[in-house]
């Protein structure tokens, strides 16, 4: 097989061997097809979701940038805060009637009525909006992670699909949920998914070798860390579900009798989450995808907590489901916030250490992270909002954004403004036509 030129890696920006195709991370030494000059690195949009809100009283930022005081919720992310931006005030009114969990969450980014009595309608929402506006730029259009399995149920006249989706691809059809860490993986760099007996490092060394030959110092060093962080992924991924510990209920067995299916989910669900943070990271990074949306749990959620210790003596936090804890508002729950927030802050940590020419890809992100209400009291009068990131240069961050009693403070809003940094320019979306101004 002939050895690609710079010119053909710089028309397809893959690697491709037997079985597999590899997005390539940005690199300074691959122009885009028809310009002269070097590309610029693509915006990149995800959204983190974590259901049932937050603690009452430590969801909170004041000040700016590096000074910016954050509630215990957050402090996670104290080393972002001048990339960061915190929203407070705004909300979603469609999510306002009918049920409680059933309707609040799956219009979360759609902004459209939800249709009750066990029928299933919503919008499409902003993030697949954007995943058409890029799907012929990249190999994977979106990503649309979980780390809990959907919900099949009747809630207060809504279907529980609501509760366990905020990505929608049309009306009718929730954009399906992937909560194997292996086959996220898979869709991301294989084209034959039976072919799971090699790594597919292997498959494209011979692609991977023609282009470092041609590429500058500096890209070959991104090339060398994107194949380092793939190979990183498939070893994690061999290792998922080997341990012993498992969340939740336990059964009579310590450890399972028989071997654990290797593309099974991982039974710890700090395992579960961070292969996931992974998974994105890794496509961002090779620009296999643009969009990426990861739900760390369902609204009215059954996940439970055994890798935190609890406030009670000699306990870990696996004696109460997420739904039941978010009413207590104590010790336990914070903890809780704190953990599904430091996944937010971890993803943050590793995009902001890759560098894509000036930037980093933290600063050539949008990262949402939010809830579909504000504490798990059912208020979402107002929703927690956080962004990370500067879309670009785009946006101007390390700032407290407040809309309270603003007439202009719908989630569409923010959407409008969203979709404007990666080139969609729409004059209604869900039931906004204004955006937020200061975005």
């Amino acid at each position: 097989m002939p050895t690609p030129s710079i010119a053909q890696f710089s028309r397809r920006t893959f690697l491709r061997g037997v079985g597999v195709t590899m997005g390539l991370p940005w690199l300074e030494s691959l122009p885009t097809f028809g310009q002269e000059r070097p590309a610029q690195p693509p915006v990149r949009f995800a959204c983190l979701f974590a259901g049932n809100g937050f603690h009452s009283r430590e969801w909170f930022a004041r000040g700016e940038g590096a000074q910016m005081e954050l509630g215990r919720v957050l402090e996670s992310l104290n080393p972002f805060r001048e990339k960061m931006l915190f929203l407070r005030g705004l909300y979603n009114a469609e999510a306002l009637i009918g049920g409680i969990h059933s309707c609040q969450t799956g219009n979360l980014l759609t902004g459209a009525r939800l249709a009750p009595g066990g029928e299933i309608r919503s919008g499409i929402s902003c993030d697949q909006l954007i995943a058409e506006r890029v799907r012929d730029q990249t190999k994977v259009p979106s990503l649309v992670l979980g780390c809990e399995p959907s919900i099949a149920a009747i809630h207060k006249n809504y279907s529980m699909i609501y509760s366990s989706h905020i990505s929608w691809s049309s009306a009718t059809t929730p954009t399906p949920l992937e909560v194997y860490p292996a086959l996220a993986f898979d869709r991301l760099f294989r084209d034959d998914v039976r072919r799971a007996d090699r790594s597919v490092l292997d498959a494209v060394m011979e692609d991977t070798r023609g282009l470092r030959s041609q590429v500058s110092r500096a890209d070959q060093r991104r090339l060398d860390e994107y194949l380092s962080s793939v190979r990183e992924v498939e070893q994690q991924i061999e290792r998922a579900g080997q341990a012993g510990r498992l969340q939740g209920w336990r059964p009579t067995l310590e450890r399972p009798n028989m071997p654990r299916p290797a593309d099974g989910i991982p039974q710890d669900i700090d395992q579960h989450m961070r292969l996931m943070c992974d998974i994105l990271v890794l496509a961002f990074q090779t620009d296999t995808t643009r969009v990426c949306t990861l739900k760390l749990n369902n609204d009215h959620s059954s996940l439970r907590f055994p890798n935190l210790r609890s406030e009670r003596a000699n306990q870990r936090i696996d004696y109460m489901i997420h739904h039941l804890l978010s009413h207590t508002n104590g010790t336990d729950w914070l903890r809780v916030n704190q953990f599904f927030t430091e996944q937010l802050a971890y993803i943050a940590g590793r995009l902001d250490r890759i560098q894509e020419g000036e930037r980093t890809l933290l600063d050539n992100s949008m990262i949402l992270y939010c809830s579909s209400m504000m504490t798990g009291n059912h208020d979402n009068n107002q929703l927690p909002v956080v962004m990370l990131g500067k879309g670009g240069g785009q946006i101007h961050t390390g700032r407290v954004l407040d809309y309270t009693g603003r007439p202009n403070r719908k989630m569409c809003s923010l959407y409008l403004s969203l979709m404007d940094k990666v080139g969609i320019r729409l004059e209604r979306f869900g039931d906004s036509n204004q955006r937020l101004a200061e975005i």
